[in-house]
C-alpha cells in the first residue's frame, strides 16, 4: 500500500480534534489542506518535522493552505507535544479506531503507525499532491511542501 495518488478523491475518514470533535473529509472542503503524517509524538525526528513547519509557517500558509499534523498518537498526547513543542499547527488523532484514517490514505506502516507522509487536497477534497517518505527517519523539507502547494 502506497499514499494515495494525484487525482484520488480524499477517502472517507475521521480523525480526532485536540477539543474531542471530529475532523472529516467535509473538513477539507473549502481549501486547500496539507496533512502531514508523522509517526510518534515526542519522537526525535517528528518534533525536528513540526519545529522545521512551524518556523516557515507562513510560507506554507501564505496562500491560504491550512496545515495540520497527523498521528496514532491520542488526542491527549497530540496536545501535550503541540505544547511542549510551542508549535501552532493543530493536530488530528487517528487512534481509535487507531490507524484507520492512515490506512485510508495508504500511510498505516505495517508496525501499526503513519509513514513519514505528506498529502495536500484542493478545495474540493481531491488529492492534489502526495509524498511518502522513504523511511520513518527521513524528514521531508519545507521546499516539499511549497512545491506540491502549487501544484494544488
Amino acid at each position: 500500500m502506497s499514499v494515495l495518488a494525484p487525482g484520488t478523491p480524499a477517502p472517507t475518514f475521521a480523525l480526532t480534534r485536540e477539543d474531542g470533535e471530529r475532523f472529516t473529509e467535509q473538513d477539507l472542503q473549502g481549501k486547500t489542506t496539507v496533512l502531514v503524517f508523522y509517526p510518534f509524538a515526542f519522537s526525535p525526528v517528528c518534533t525536528d518535522q513540526l519545529q522545521l513547519y512551524e518556523r516557515e509557517l507562513g510560507q506554507i500558509t501564505a496562500g491560504g493552505a491550512v496545515i495540520y499534523g497527523v498521528s496514532c498518537d491520542s488526542s491527549y498526547a497530540q496536545k501535550a507535544f503541540r505544547e511542549k513543542l510551542g508549535v501552532s499547527i493543530p493536530q488530528l488523532s487517528d487512534f481509535e479506531p487507531k490507524g484507520e484514517a492512515c490506512r485510508a490514505f495508504g500511510v498505516l506502516h505495517a508496525g501499526g503507525f503513519p509513514q513519514r507522509a505528506l498529502v495536500i487536497t484542493d478545495a474540493e477534497g481531491i488529492v492534489r499532491w502526495s509524498y511518502e517518505a522513504p523511511s520513518p527517519a527521513d524528514l521531508p523539507g519545507v521546499h516539499m511542501i511549497l512545491g506540491g502547494l502549487k501544484n494544488a
